[in-house]
């Protein structure tokens, strides 16, 4: 079993919002990530999206979005992004969901010996604890979601088995400080960590390492519209 990640589809099937019109990384982009995707995975794949799904504003609107993807090969498994408004109830949206498409908030899944587990994060990870007093309270809203899927997590976590952490916004700054999220990532012990939310910004790292764990960046568009396969360093 491969495990692949994409983040930042922003699909739109029936929203007006073209996402070429942010650049040419963005033409034909789908076209891309779905050819890949079949040429890559297989049934037994996972297929990780950390956020931001969807354009849909209500959950009867994300269908045609997920549609587009419920027949590629793999188990896809999704988190709730900054931009998925439809997700308002979990158990509405499992309920709607097709086979093989898994969706997280607040609990993990186990796929043979891999879990997964995530949350959306917020903004303000370089300023924190100095955000403004909305911000501050999501974000530590935020923290304490990260904390129950990853103490869910350790719940199914056998031995040799390995952790995979999905958390749309980025859990550490460009400096790569510490932050609630990134304590609790590394006080559970962590294998890989998968990220998305930034966009346009050329240079960015896809990757690195901290406190000895791998972190990828996936969203779309940063990563040139390619599947990010995800290793584990032990």
């Amino acid at each position: 079993m491969k495990i692949f990640a994409i983040s930042d589809l922003h699909l739109s099937v029936n929203n007006s919002k073209p996402m070429d019109i942010f650049g040419p990384v963005w033409d034909g982009y789908l076209d891309k990530i779905f050819s890949q995707w079949k040429n890559l995975v297989s049934s037994d794949d996972l297929v990780l999206m950390a956020g931001d799904l969807s354009w849909a504003m209500k959950l009867e609107e994300v269908v045609p979005d997920i549609d587009l993807l419920k027949n590629l090969p793999g188990k896809k498994i999704i988190i709730r992004g900054n931009h998925d408004y439809w997700w308002k109830s979990i158990s509405s949206l499992r309920a709607l969901l097709p086979t093989d498409f898994y969706a997280i908030q607040n609990d993990a899944l186990k796929f043979d010996n891999v879990i997964v587990c995530g949350t959306r994060g917020w903004k303000g990870v370089e300023k924190y604890p100095t955000l403004l007093d909305e911000d501050k309270k999501i974000f530590d809203r935020e923290v304490l979601r990260l904390g129950m899927t990853l103490e869910n997590a350790s719940k199914l976590r056998q031995e040799g088995d390995k952790l995979v952490c999905m958390i749309h916004y980025p859990p550490v700054d460009i400096f790569r400080n510490d932050s609630p999220f990134s304590e609790l990532i590394k006080k559970y012990k962590v294998d890989a960590v998968i990220y998305g939310h930034l966009h346009g910004q050329k240079g960015l790292t896809t990757y690195f390492e901290k406190d000895g764990i791998p972190y990828y960046l996936t969203s779309c568009d940063i990563v040139e519209n390619n599947l990010t396969e995800i290793k584990f360093l032990n």
